[in-house]
């Protein structure tokens, strides 16, 4: 699995991370924080399900997050 981001900092002198990565379009990024916001509190699937399923999907997309 990759450790090592793909898209550069969008902030000058910083290391690449999620958080600068996103930074490259602020307003997808807030945009972000809500619907993954949404994602955890709501919904039929219980917590673990769903952590079960972002771990296999970073595996598969070879996230580095």
């Amino acid at each position: 699995m990759s450790t090592k981001p793909r898209v550069s900092s969008a902030i000058p002198g910083e290391e690449p991370s999620f958080g600068t990565a996103l930074a490259h379009q602020p307003g997808l990024a807030s945009a972000f924080g809500a619907l993954y916001g949404e994602f955890w509190s709501k919904g039929t699937l219980d917590h673990r399900t769903k952590e079960i399923t972002r771990l296999r999907n970073a595996r598969v997309t070879d996230c580095g997050f």
